[in-house]
């Protein structure tokens, strides 16, 4: 683990110019530098570097950051991993951090692990390629699929002897301990005396690299001649502390660099399918080797895009593993497309059969959005109205999930068209599902937060300001869940920078906490118990909301305000550059985009805030994401209205409830300056 004076040591040497610049052409625009963004097809330089502010951002694709986040995004490596490339390139000597006889000895463990699994993939790949059964048995197997010699050795194939201990007997007299043998999944121990077997003899070996290139794994095949009558074909190491299926991609560090360069990710269930799209030219592609996708393997694909199609059998088995998983990647906001290849051909045989302008040419013309696909698979063609009622559900369930309210509502308006439906009526339904999705999810919130310690806005006193200073509470009884305030799914901004007027109200305060959080607004206040105390801009935002138990709709802008309220009366913090330092990649690419802006990077003058100004733009942003809250709850009540029906009791509590949100509502216009008519 690396020292956090290392860390800052790096930080500090670090030049964006320098980083940048050993992968873009630079060139000189005013005080910073301008280049073709690497990230996407960028025919207009729009990838802007600030040397004074020591961070990158694309005005177009919205990426950037800092030298290590910028590493991270373009070589596809972790944040350690960034940090050990940038000490390299300054000559900065690493110094690990001490750690804890317990953490030094998981270390030890998981790099040992490691060790063993690289020595066995380079035993098994030399077996296959010098050994006489290795030529005789392991590579005709590979030639018989028409897997090539340079394809062989991009996947590290290989092949294990069919002698039960031939691997266990090689390790060993290398040195390698039989404890290690059996947790990487190699072996397995036969017997009390700690005699060892060997997993996979007699198998070709698919080894598993995962995303920063080290073997995580191996899948083990039984060979052509012996799967007749064999139940299970594929053996795969088991889980382990270096390797969890769930959370790991056959194919993705061969795959990454063309994801990014394609922008889109073609997901297949096996390794050979795999193999053979790289063999006919296609290499963004990986498998999930016959499982669900997991959570995580679909945000480490969103790592390198939002654009996957999955690509199986047009067989009853296809369909299913098209199906699976398929609204969590709707959430995650993936768009997903859909391609069924002709009945009796996979992947792999369907790519050997076509040349490479062949396969991309079908797979251009016949994948198909999600929704239709599931549309004419569950609705089109049926009948019964009790199972196209319930086809119908299952789908508009599925749009529901959708982050994006443009997309979701051009799914949704399309479907009706589809089925002959009034779009108001899968309106109604999907606004069904996104209450109950926002309730199970503020029950989890709830949940969590009362396992968990008070997060640090609940330790701040309330109403401790002089009132006339702040915004007033919502009155007893009328907080609202800020959940409704906004679709609460954004990205960093791709255009305008500082146009504020594209901005959500949260996202300008999060641009605030993220240029300014640390500076004080609130000096030498008195409190209710007569101490004396001083309000940053983040606490301050922090105490307001608390005031309401409200939160920010995104769940990165909860994390970076508790941050800057954690870190705040640090030493030297500045959240500016905390957060543009900061190792996830998510929260650094948004706070690069908000601390960046056009006119900065061409050089302006800037003016810079008084406390006085800064303080009176926060408290009318507040003000203003109060009154969004409020205009949306008064929405949500108008929709309930229409829908209420003959039920008078829920009719006078919601009119009554209208009466007094509409009240609250022109009481924060007032205050704003604002002229509201009903």
């Amino acid at each position: 683990m690396i020292d956090r004076a290392t860390v800052d040591k790096i930080m500090d040497a670090a030049r964006i110019v320098d980083v940048v610049g050993e992968f873009v052409t630079l060139k000189k625009s005013g005080v910073n530098y301008k280049g073709l963004c690497p990230f996407h097809d960028d025919r207009n330089p729009s990838f802007m570097v600030s040397p004074s502010k020591n961070i990158c951002h694309c005005f177009v694709c919205g990426k950037g950051g800092t030298p290590a986040s910028f590493l991270m995004e373009h070589e596809q490596i972790t944040y350690p991993e960034a940090l050990r490339w940038l000490a390299r390139k300054y000559n900065i000597e690493i110094v690990e951090k001490e750690m804890t006889d317990e953490e030094r000895e998981a270390q030890s463990e998981r790099e040992s692990m490691f060790i063993v699994n690289e020595w066995a993939k380079d035993w098994f790949h030399k077996i296959l390629l010098e050994d006489p059964d290795g030529i005789a048995i392991g590579k005709q197997y590979f030639r018989s699929r028409g897997i090539r010699d340079d394809i062989i050795e991009k996947f590290q194939l290989g092949y294990a002897p069919q002698r039960r201990d031939a691997l266990s007997s090689a390790a060993l007299a290398k040195g390698y301990k039989a404890e290690f043998l059996v947790k990487t999944g190699l072996c397995f121990s036969r017997n009390e005396e700690g005699g060892l077997v060997d997993r996979y003899s007699g198998r070709a070996i698919f080894p598993w690299f995962n995303v920063s290139g080290k073997v995580v794994a191996f899948g083990g095949r039984v060979l052509d001649s012996r799967t007749k009558g064999v139940a299970q074909k594929y053996v795969n190491s088991p889980d382990s502390d270096i390797y969890h299926k769930e959370r790991e991609l056959y194919g993705i560090f061969q795959a990454k660099k063309a994801i990014v360069k394609e922008d889109r990710v073609f997901m297949v269930e096996g390794y050979t399918d795999v193999i053979a799209m790289h063999q006919a030219g296609i290499e963004n592609v990986v498998a999930n080797s016959g499982t669900a996708l997991s959570i995580y393997q679909i945000r480490m694909l969103h790592r390198f895009t939002s654009n996957i199609t999955l690509l199986y059998d047009g067989d009853e088995a296809g369909i299913h593993a098209a199906m699976r998983g398929t609204d969590m990647l709707l959430e995650e906001g993936m768009n997903i497309k859909v391609l069924l290849l002709p009945d009796g051909d996979d992947p792999d045989s369907f790519a050997r059969k076509h040349s490479t302008e062949e396969l991309k040419r079908y797979i251009e013309d016949h994948q198909t959005d999600f929704i239709t696909f599931k549309s004419r698979l569950t609705v089109e063609n049926v009948t019964d109205p009790v199972k196209r009622s319930e086809a119908i559900g299952g789908i508009v369930k599925s749009i529901s999930v959708i982050p994006d309210q443009i997309l979701r509502s051009t799914y949704l308006s399309d479907f009706a068209h589809r089925v002959n439906m009034k779009e108001q009526t899968l309106i109604a339904e999907m606004n069904k599902y996104i209450r109950q999705s926002i309730e199970d999810k503020e029950k989890d919130r709830e949940r969590e937060q009362r396992s968990q310690q008070a997060p640090p806005q609940q330790t701040l006193p309330k109403k401790t300001l002089p009132q006339q200073t702040l915004p007033q509470p919502l009155p007893e009884g009328r907080g609202v869940d800020s959940t409704v305030a906004t679709e609460g799914n954004y990205s960093p901004p791709s255009q305008g920078g500082a146009g504020g007027e594209s901005f959500s109200v949260e996202l300008l305060l999060i641009r605030e906490i993220i240029r300014n959080g640390e500076k004080i607004i609130f000096d030498n206040v008195e409190t209710d118990d007569g101490q004396m105390v001083s309000l940053t801009v983040a606490e301050y935002i922090t105490f307001d909301l608390s005031q309401d138990g409200l939160l920010f709709a995104n769940p990165l802008s909860n994390q970076i305000l508790n941050e800057a309220v954690t870190h705040v009366h640090e030493p030297d913090f500045k959240a500016e550059t905390y957060f543009c330092s900061h190792p996830d990649l998510q929260v650094s690419q948004l706070a690069t985009s908000l601390a960046i802006d056009r006119h900065q990077l061409g050089g302006r003058f800037v003016v810079e805030d008084t406390e006085s100004t800064l303080r009176q733009r926060v408290l009318h942003l507040v003000m203003d994401y109060r009154l969004d809250i409020v205009e949306a709850r008064l929405k949500e009540i108008q929709r309930e209205l229409q829908q209420v029906g003959s039920d008078q009791e829920r009719m006078m509590k919601l009119l009554k409830e209208h009466k007094e949100t509409k009240e609250l509502r022109d009481a924060l216009a007032k205050r704003l300056g604002s002229d509201l008519l009903v």
